[in-house]
């Protein structure tokens, strides 16, 4: 039998998941049970008075308070490649954003590996980041790419514009533009080593494979 994790009390309240309970039967169980949803509102609400631990990796899917994985060392290399490529090749042109959240919906607020922003004088400290801001999205999966999967049809309903998922295990970039509010994208491209791949929002750039995922 296979033994399960026990959900500290006051996560099983919040109705905080992990990632090893979407295997099994536990999808199906937790179709059956009540669910009480949390706008970004009140997720951060939460935040403030210290029911949820600051410290945590959290991330909002449509109401449902989401642990994120942890990330390896080359996880961590590729975001690092990415934001001196970036930073190094658009300058001023575009706000490089890590790791930082991007409200999609009233609902959903990931935290995105990378976000390339529209420029903005003061880099955001006016305005709180959303999805119509966002000139690229990037998911980096080394061991995520289901989650990743499933928050591209997030992305695709709330209209970002480009979505490129880094797939580490299949040293693939998957490239994904004109969004639907279906929640998928009318087009989707692969590039592996050896391609070269360019921004639809700078189509003049354009960089290897290999210079995002070594």
């Amino acid at each position: 039998m296979n033994s399960l994790r026990r959900l500290p009390a006051r996560y099983v309240q919040l109705g905080l998941r992990y990632p090893e309970y979407d295997a099994g039967g536990m999808e199906d169980v937790r179709a059956e049970l009540p669910k009480r949803l949390f706008t970004v509102d009140e997720y951060y609400r939460m935040a403030e008075v210290g029911i949820l631990d600051p410290d945590s990796r959290l991330e909002l899917l449509e109401g449902e308070i989401v642990e994120m994985s942890p990330v390896g060392v080359r996880h961590v290399a590729c975001v690092n490649r990415a934001t001196t490529l970036f930073v190094t090749h658009f300058g001023d042109r575009a706000v490089v954003s890590i790791q930082n959240p991007v409200q999609l919906s009233e609902y959903t607020e990931p935290q995105p590996d990378i976000v390339m922003l529209k420029p903005r004088d003061d880099y955001y400290a006016g305005k709180k980041i959303s999805w119509e801001d966002a000139l690229l999205v990037i998911e980096v999966s080394d061991t995520t790419i289901r989650r990743d999967r499933y928050k591209l049809s997030l992305y695709a309903k709330a209209g970002v514009s480009e979505l490129w998922i880094e797939d580490l295990r299949r040293d693939t970039i998957f490239v994904y533009r004109n969004p639907s509010p279906a929640g998928t994208y009318g087009t989707s491209l692969e590039f592996h080593r050896g391609d070269r791949i360019s921004l639809l929002a700078f189509p003049y750039f354009s960089f290897n494979v290999e210079d995002l995922i070594g």
